[in-house]
């Protein structure tokens, strides 16, 4: 078996945490156990739907780590909030977005206890900064002060924080309403995501904005040394 039609190499994470890393896109009992026995180092990620026979993967050494799902909105289920003071900006200096970003988020690499969370953490800086050299991030703007940010793919969120100081109090709707309407001018028919399904506040958030949710995926790793 040829295992590289079966893996996709992501240098992305590769240089965050020092070592090969893989996403394994054809699931067989036959690709894992072809990874496993071969020992080749790395770390590997699957994602399959909740239905998927799971008992491979621990057969394998694998171990969950979250279940992702797909928020998606069209413009004309979308609801919009409106707030004076909610401005955008692409002229905040990166310096003062990777302050509201580092530690803000608790994704799968944090669950997982084969990687540090300070390294965790330095992968969605420097996440955010591959998004800011490409002008996909939108500064948070409320009345002048810097509120979080805003971080899109095309028509996909790809990233969001709001500062420690403007959470908890209602604020988000405000600042995605304006984000997701500036990337719907941009001639997109829908916004798509991805969050974990144990995130609440962001699932509460999307719903009150007239996303949907699709594609359930559970994310299993291995790491192999």
């Amino acid at each position: 078996m040829d295992i590289d039609k079966h893996i996709l190499s992501t240098p992305w994470d590769s240089k965050v945490f020092n070592l090969n890393t893989f996403e394994i896109i054809n699931v067989s009992e036959e690709v894992l156990k072809k990874i496993v026995n071969d020992n080749q180092p790395g770390h590997y990620t699957v994602k399959v739907k909740p239905n998927f026979p799971k008992k491979i993967f621990y057969d394998y050494g694998f171990y969950y780590c979250d279940t992702l799902i797909e928020p998606y909105c069209t413009q004309n289920h979308f609801i919009e909030f409106q707030k004076e003071g909610i401005s955008l900006s692409l002229s905040v200096p990166i310096d003062e977005l990777v302050q509201i970003c580092h530690g803000a988020f608790n994704g799968r690499f944090h669950s997982d206890f084969n990687v540090a969370n300070n390294l965790a953490d330095i992968r969605y800086d420097l996440w955010l900064k591959e998004l800011y050299q490409s002008q996909s991030v939108f500064g948070l703007m409320y009345y002048g002060d810097l509120a979080g940010f805003w971080g899109f793919s095309n028509n996909k969120i790809v990233l969001h924080a709001l500062s420690e100081k403007y959470r908890g109090k209602g604020m988000a709707k405000y600042f995605w309403s304006m984000a997701c309407k500036k990337v719907f001018d941009m001639n997109h028919k829908e916004l798509l995501s991805s969050i974990s399904a144990s995130n609440m506040p962001v699932f509460n958030l999307y719903t009150s904005l007239g996303f949907k949710f699709r594609n359930p995926r559970e994310v299993y790793h291995i790491l192999l040394k």
